[in-house]
């Protein structure tokens, strides 16, 4: 029994030295590596950025049905040279009308009218509606509505399609959303001019009052005589400018929207993932889906153009970031849909067809899969059980093969599990860790500009914890009776049980995103399968070679669908606020893609000799992207193309006693910092003597005694001329409720946006107001000082309001509340103060200032 012991344990040395001999030399692995990104450049790289070829208008003659994107494109320069559209700005309430009404006249002469019926309304609306933290007013806010009609329909159901033609302060809004616009009225003009007609009618909403808090969709949906019979809409937007637009939320809870999607999009591009981030309120971009969804309530497909968001929002946001393409793209991928959902005979009973929801995804915009969320859980709960069975079965195989019992292979398996958890907790710590460490250095953004900089800072060392615990364990932790190369299976297998519990359980938590983690068990399954048949796993390292070429279509729709992400996300980053860093969202992003695209590639560097070289190698890449990260290249911001977003207002506050005095006036500049670098970059460039935060000021003063949310406030010696006048008129004063109750009577006029704070004060309690009673009737969620804002468009007559208080002692001939009002003279058509202009002049070139004026007058009564 000593002598055959013996025997077995000198064939499985020699074994175990013929699979040494059997590895490759070190140095090949850099081939083997490299072979990933070459990969991803050759077929991912190109084909997220494949666009059709642009139809011109001589082209119409013989190809007609097209969207003419050169037409689109003419109409886009010449609302670029209007330049930006503000609500109650002439160019926003006046020109802007004219525009669309001279387009649908065009429109109008070349239709069919033997097939259709155009009518169109401007219209005028007022009303108000509950936010998060405020009550959102308007007035005489403008939308340009179309309804398109074919003459044999009797259908009652609308199909709407929308978007908004106002844009931000200090943009001209190419892409946000002028680009969307022009597509729109193009779709309309192929639409009515075609002979193949369609079965519902087409509602084409252009509203002008979207930047401000959605008040053209709210208006249009609660209050305009066409908004009850559509049933459906299609909204698009833009976070960007250029490039393919996303289908980034659906429904909800309407697969069949989905189903036409899939048949009709000609340039496919969307996936259940980014559907499920933005519901998580990770990315702060709201959208008039939210107000049709809500207030229709709507079913509907949200699409918007993503690349390019650099320039959203910015003076840079131009026609001439805008390729033509990009407006083919859209164009095509709309009039299909227009043209699919308008024939769609789930429009006559929506509610009906309110089944479940879709798993979605694009593959590398070649073409859509979709199915229902059902079928989903039966696929994730299949591969993901499936993927157990078929690693127990290789497992088994293994003992029988190496005639040693099924326990001491479970052991190996068991720990080379741990291994796996512990490279699943390094390939997502270590990005999170080095984000940390840039946090803390304040050097964080780094890849703003230079986006290559995540492949050393995050994406290499996602690879290195990847590898790095199942490397050193294959290293020291040898078996005398499992060679190798079954050991690599070994991990390999381990991988697949993580993911195939990770999908079980995140299914189970109704997370439709889990079919990343079954497409990676459906190839490694399918991979494991062909080398079990063809018995490859038992012929040295052989079965990575079929491993690795199940795993190039999983990696090319990972490494495109993450790049995509970071494509989205990181212009991102220049917006999201002071508080969380920004670069943990980055190294996630980074980590995730990895994780899925490489976790069962990478530790195949295990076949090449002296692995802990590669590693040391890859360690050495990224000390040298550190390196150049904190370098002038790891700045952040360049001019035009990566700005810095800075908010700067120019504040002019009067304090006012309850007797009416002025007890307080000064002026200062806001500093709106919207990233987490905050006024760092600033410092070297302008003199920032003073800069304070004022959160001290916040226990004494009713929200800080500032007109927006608190950040950076700069003195100044000389007061802000302001361009225009606030006017807040107390009209009545009435004791009411038999003496218990006080009631006032005000009348306010003012610039087209003001906002109203009320803060009443101790032993007094607002009961009621001529506003939404919503605040009032929520005291657990509403506290004081509550806000109200109010925007005007066509229509610049004052309001009128009243608020009613009571007090618990009776005594009114004392101070009962506070009012705040604050001004924003957004319109670029008030002459700015000559010493604000003089200071923002001094702004580095990498900034783009969004500035406007702004009075605060508080009052006491």
């Amino acid at each position: 029994m000593e002598i055959s012991a013996s025997m077995d344990t000198s064939a499985i040395d020699l074994a175990e030295k013929s699979h040494v001999k059997e590895k490759l030399p070190w140095y090949h692995a850099s081939s083997f590596l490299l072979l990933w990104p070459a990969l991803f450049f050759a077929v991912a790289y190109p084909l997220y950025n494949a666009m059709p070829k642009p139809v011109n208008i001589d082209e119409e003659l013989y190809k007609p049905g097209q969207f003419v994107s050169e037409r689109a494109q003419h109409l886009l320069l010449e609302l670029d040279r209007l330049g930006p559209k503000l609500i109650g700005d002439e160019m926003n309430e006046k020109t802007m009308i004219e525009f669309l009404l001279r387009e649908m006249d065009s429109v109008h002469r070349e239709m069919r009218h033997d097939l259709y019926n155009l009518e169109v309304d401007v219209q005028r609306a007022s009303g108000s509606y509950l936010a998060v933290d405020s009550i959102i007013m308007y007035q005489a806010v403008q939308n340009v509505i179309v309804k398109l009609t074919p003459r044999q329909s009797n259908s009652s159901a609308y199909l709407l399609i929308n978007s908004h033609y106002d844009t931000k302060v200090g943009s001209v809004g190419a892409g946000d959303a002028g680009s969307m616009v022009v597509i729109m009225l193009e779709v309309l003009r192929q639409l009515a001019t075609s002979s193949e007609s369609f079965e519902h009618p087409l509602i084409f909403l252009f509203n002008g009052a979207e930047e401000n808090e959605m008040h053209g969709s709210h208006a249009f949906i609660t209050q305009h005589k066409w908004s009850p019979s559509c049933k459906a809409m299609i909204n698009v937007d833009s976070l960007g400018a250029g490039g393919r637009e996303l289908l980034l939320r659906s429904g909800p809870f309407h697969p069949w929207l989905i189903r036409h999607y899939k048949a009709a999009a000609k340039h496919p591009f969307g996936t259940t993932l980014a559907e499920e981030i933005f519901e998580t309120g990770i990315i702060n971009s709201k959208s008039d889906f939210r107000i049709f969804r809500d207030y229709g309530p709507l079913p509907g497909l949200d699409m918007v153009v993503q690349y390019n968001g650099f320039v959203y929002h910015t003076k840079y946001d131009r026609f001439d970031v805008i390729s033509r393409d990009s407006l083919q793209s859209t164009g095509d991928n709309l009039l299909s849909l227009v043209k699919s959902i308008s024939n769609a005979k789930e429009m006559l009973d929506v509610k009906a067809h309110a089944k479940g929801r879709s798993v979605y995804f694009d593959f590398l915009g070649l073409f859509f899969v979709s199915y229902l969320e059902s079928t989903a859980i039966f696929l994730n709960i299949g591969f993901g059980g499936g993927g157990i069975i078929i690693v127990y079965f290789s497992l088994w195989y293994m003992s029988n093969k190496l005639d040693i019992d099924i326990g001491t292979v479970a052991k190996e398996f068991a720990v080379m599990f741990l291994m796996e958890l512990l490279s699943f907790g390094l390939a997502l710590g270590l990005p999170m860790l080095i984000a940390t460490f840039y946090d803390a250095g304040n050097r964080t953004m780094t890849y703003f500009t230079n986006s290559w900089l995540v492949i050393g800072l995050y994406i290499i060392p996602s690879i290195i914890g990847l590898v790095l615990p199942v490397t050193i364990y294959l290293i020291i932790g040898s078996s005398k009776r499992i060679p190798s190369n079954y050991r690599l299976q070994i991990a390999g297998h381990a991988h697949c049980i993580f993911f195939a519990l990770l999908c079980i359980m995140l299914t189970a938590l109704s997370v439709r995103s889990a079919y990343l983690l079954m497409i990676s068990l459906l190839f490694y399954v399918g991979a494991l399968c062909i080398n079990m048949i063809t018995r490859l796993h038992e012929r040295g390292y052989f079965w990575s070679l079929v491993l690795c070429a199940c795993q190039a279509i999983p990696f090319l729709y990972f490494s495109y669908l993450f790049y995509a992400c970071l494509v989205i996300y990181i212009p991102l980053t220049g917006r999201t606020g002071t508080t969380a860093n920004p670069d943990l969202p980055i190294a996630i992003l980074c980590a995730a893609g990895t994780i899925l695209a490489l976790g069962f590639l990478v530790p195949l560097i295990n076949v090449f000799r002296y692995p802990v070289i590669i590693i040391s190698i890859m360690t050495c890449t990224t000390f040298i992207f550190v390196l150049v990260s904190v370098s002038e290249l790891g700045f952040p911001y360049r001019p035009r193309t990566n700005v810095m977003r800075l908010n700067f207002l120019q504040v002019n506050r009067k304090f006012y006693d309850y007797n009416g005095s002025l007890s307080q006036e000064d002026s200062g500049y806001y500093f709106g910092l919207q990233d987490h670098r905050k006024e760092q970059p600033l410092r070297d460039k302008l003199d920032l003597t003073g800069l304070v935060g004022i959160a001290d000021k916040c226990d004494c003063q009713m929200r800080c005694g500032l007109p927006c949310d608190t950040q950076r406030w700069l003195p100044r010696m000389q007061p802000v001329q302001m361009p225009g006048d606030i006017t807040l008129e107390l009209l009545n004063k009435t004791i009411v409720n038999s003496g218990y109750s006080i009631r006032y009577d005000f009348k306010l006029a003012g610039p087209a946006r003001m906002t109203i704070h009320l803060m009443p004060l101790e032993g007094v309690k607002m009961v009621d107001w001529s506003f939404l009673r919503g605040m009032l009737d929520s005291p657990a969620k509403y506290k004081p000082p509550y806000q109200i804002t109010f925007t005007w468009g066509a229509d610049s007559s004052p309001i009128e309001f009243y608020v009613e208080l009571t007090k618990t002692n009776g005594k009114f001939n004392e101070p009962v509340f506070e009012i705040g009002i604050a001004g924003h003279y957004l319109s670029h058509v008030h002459k700015r103060d000559a010493l604000s202009a003089q200071f923002i002049k001094e702004f580095p070139d990498f900034v783009n200032a969004v500035e406007w004026p702004t009075s605060y007058d508080r009052y006491i009564y």
